[in-house]
């Protein structure tokens, strides 16, 4: 299977707000994709760099989602994977890649910490939620300031 090409046309001619994806000019199947932090977030006033790879197999397999922007984040880890349902066993073909940018913004505006892929954050999270905020915050502000 090969990328979608309408896909690929949508993600650019109707793009999801707040949410940018353009695929590199020399690899189609390789999309740097930017994510504004939803609003009422720790996240708000960020803007988060990261990038989509779609596989061989895709659309029978999961794309490969990476920040490569710095986060605090419970359900993502110090190399930017993502602790995300839809990017592991619930992957369906059905799925398209703006649903999957989607989801990753939802995750930015509502962390699990019960779920975590930095433990050591979650730990955080659950322990003083209010304080781990202020640090996604601060992170926010230091790696992923609005240009």
């Amino acid at each position: 299977m090969h990328n979608n090409p309408q896909e690929t046309e949508r993600l650019i001619s109707d793009p999801v707000p707040g949410i940018t994806a353009e695929p590199h000019d020399d690899n189609l199947r390789y999309f740097k994709v930017s994510i504004e932090g939803p609003e009422q977030s720790p996240y708000e006033k960020g803007i988060f760099q990261l990038e989509l790879y779609l596989p061989d197999d895709y659309p029978m397999e999961a794309p490969k989602v990476r920040f490569l922007t710095k986060i605090y984040h419970p359900n993502i880890d110090r190399l930017g994977r993502i602790c995300l349902d839809i990017l592991k066993t619930n992957w369906s073909p059905a799925l398209q890649i703006r649903t999957v940018l989607l989801s990753v913004q939802a995750l930015l505006a509502s962390p699990n910490p019960n779920d975590p892929l930095a433990n050591d954050v979650a730990e955080d999270w659950i322990k003083n939620e209010e304080g781990a905020k202020n640090t996604a915050r601060e992170w926010t502000l230091l790696y992923a300031k609005k240009e």
